[in-house]
């Protein structure tokens, strides 16, 4: 079976989301998912579509799907009178990620501020990194919430009618 255009562009793009999950520290594979499911029509697809179309085990899919349902990027749906689960991109998934994040910059934030407890009155350059790493944190603490506030009016603005 030969090949268009438009599936050669779907494979190149679903590769290029699994290269990138790979540069930041997740599977590659788990990328491919992510990025098949962002594309494919229809938008939900069973454990045997996602293995067949990016020819990988069933093994391993069922593996990424649970990573990318832990995250909170894909969900797990049913469809009535059928008897598989399929898998669709959950609404809101990269905000909830960056909230699962914000929430992790403040449980590392309470450790750095351990870490400078212990090295009170010590100035030396591990004093030095944890003071800036608590810097960031605290921005990042501080900025975070008020930019996913201005980005949620914001696609709010864009979905009255008449945008």
């Amino acid at each position: 079976m030969v090949e268009t255009e438009y599936q050669t562009k779907e494979k190149s793009f679903v590769e290029e989301v699994g290269l990138f999950f790979e540069q930041v520290g997740w599977p590659r594979m788990t990328g491919r998912v992510f990025g098949r499911l962002l594309i494919v029509e229809p938008s939900h697809q069973s454990a045997g579509e996602l293995a067949g179309a990016l020819m990988a085990s069933k093994g391993s899919i069922s593996s990424v799907t649970r990573l990318l349902i832990n995250y909170g990027l894909i969900e797990r749906i049913s469809l009535p009178g059928v008897r598989r689960d399929y898998f669709r991109v959950k609404p809101c998934g990269w905000a909830n990620l960056f909230s699962q994040k914000l929430a992790m910059i403040s449980i590392f934030r309470g450790i750095i501020t351990r870490g400078l407890e212990l090295l009170e009155g010590r100035e030396n350059l591990n004093r030095q990194w944890l003071e800036e790493m608590d810097d960031l944190y605290a921005f990042f603490e501080r900025e975070l919430p008020v930019i996913m506030a201005n980005w949620e009016q914001e696609r709010l603005k864009s979905k009255m009618p008449g945008k």
